[in-house]
């Protein structure tokens, strides 16, 4: 299915498991899942138990309590509602046995919810909802970046960096629209969708995967109703944005000791999407660790995770990197890692044309009527006499800082010299 002409959403569909052999999880896995869950919740009919762990109940759900039944370790309570009677409605809850399992269950891991996948299906799932299939061509492009006024050498830079579907390194002076061109460029492609699961599992393991933080639903998300496997949830492709709070630590598994179970790293939950490295080397940890941490994933399309245990773990690397930073590109990496970089643009200063039509279209956005005059004495006045270059955020600033005083003083905001004089006062400071 294709939105908007654009980007197409995944044709990846995880079909419903008819049985247990099909969920990829032993038996024994899943009847620690269900014991924990009932322990939590006291009971819970066969249907309830069905939607929480994310699986069918004919085949699976019922399997799973006739094994518990036949081990003693839950019973039959009752029946919930009164609209007929199946097995789906039998309200089941643990006996003494159960529940001394279920805690035992517990001190591995606390882990309640939807059912995982196993690794190499979800492994299989992102190779089939990379990037490597999405084309963004000339005009979505023009569509998608039409609020921002670049010019016309960057603009034909970043299509093909987006097609490339690898890496891009945005520079240039603060304030030019580097993060508004990453912003643009992730929401065209959210208009295609793919399918996450809740978690995943490995030898025994948890990595919880959707994040509701990062991760936006689509709109057409009932799985369960379409013979699809609740355990996966249809999504907008990510779009996921970190900056200064990035860390080493943060872009491997994060085990929970109190909960036992892993959170996965910005670039596992962006997998499908857009990874945004915000105000590239303002980090606390150096640029170049970080960079070298991510060499192998840039080259070779595979992520290497690492459990507790010390065992590492292959991950698919199906993300479009970029890179975003204000600081000179010889002050953060070496040639060898620019090398790795597929596509480095430059987001430079608008030029006087750029710069009025920005103004301008601020100017109409905040309904400040328009004066050709007033803007050829702010730039005469606080930009060539002070030698001062522009930036893309200048007008709305500017602007801003002109509401803010003409409030203050009580009259309708205007292109007037004393309000720009005054904002102007108030915004720069020479460093």
């Amino acid at each position: 299915m294709a939105q908007s002409g654009t980007v197409k959403s995944s044709a990846y569909l995880p079909p419903a498991p008819r049985n247990v052999q099909e969920t990829g999880l032993n038996m024994g896995f899943l009847t620690e899942l269900a014991l924990k869950i009932l322990y939590f919740e006291s009971y819970m009919s066969g249907r309830e138990l069905s939607n929480r762990m994310a699986l069918p109940f004919a085949g699976v759900i019922n399997q799973v309590l006739e094994f518990l039944k036949r081990e003693r370790l839950c019973e039959v309570r009752g029946a919930a509602g009164m609209s007929g009677f199946s097995e789906a409605t039998y309200e089941y809850v643990l006996t003494a046995r159960g529940r001394e399992m279920a805690r035992d269950a517990q001190e591995r891991s606390q882990y309640a919810d939807a059912a995982p996948v196993p690794l190499d299906v979800y492994n299989a799932s992102v190779r089939a909802q990379g990037l490597k299939d999405v084309t963004v061509h000339k005009r979505h492009l023009r569509h998608a970046l039409s609020h921002l006024v670049l010019n016309e050498t960057t603009f034909e830079q970043v299509g093909p960096a987006v097609n490339s579907g690898r890496s891009i390194f945005l520079f240039g002076h603060p304030g030019n629209g580097k993060t508004s061109i990453a912003e643009a460029v992730g929401s065209l492609l959210m208009e295609g969708d793919i399918f996450v699961p809740y978690a995943v599992e490995v030898e025994g393991q948890i990595i919880k995967i959707f994040d509701n933080v990062n991760h936006i639903v689509s709109e057409d998300s009932d799985a369960g109703h379409r013979g699809l496997d609740m355990r996966w949830v249809h999504i907008r492709r990510p779009f996921i944005v970190v900056g200064g709070e990035l860390t080493l630590e943060s872009l491997d598994l994060v085990y929970d000791i109190d909960n036992k179970y892993y959170e996965s790293p910005f670039q596992m939950r962006a997998n499908g999407g857009i990874l945004l490295i915000d105000d590239f080397g303002r980090q606390q940890v150096r640029p170049r660790d970080l960079l070298n941490r991510w060499i192998v994933p840039l080259e070779k399309r595979i992520d290497f995770l690492t459990l507790h245990t010390g065992r590492k773990i292959e991950i698919p690397f199906e993300v479009l990197i970029v890179f975003s930073t204000n600081l000179a590109p010889k002050d953060l990496v070496d040639e060898a890692f620019l090398r790795r970089i597929r596509h480095k643009i430059e987001v430079g200063d608008p030029d006087w044309d750029g710069f009025r039509e920005i103004f301008k279209r601020v100017c109409e956005g905040r309904k400040i009527a328009w004066d050709d005059r007033a803007l050829a004495y702010l730039i005469q006045e606080h930009y060539i006499k002070a030698h001062r270059a522009p930036r893309a955020c200048h007008p709305r600033d500017l602007l801003d800082q002109i509401i803010d005083i003409a409030r203050y003083l009580n009259v309708p905001p205007s292109l007037s010299k004393e309000l720009i004089d005054r904002a102007a006062q108030a915004y720069f400071v020479e460093l």
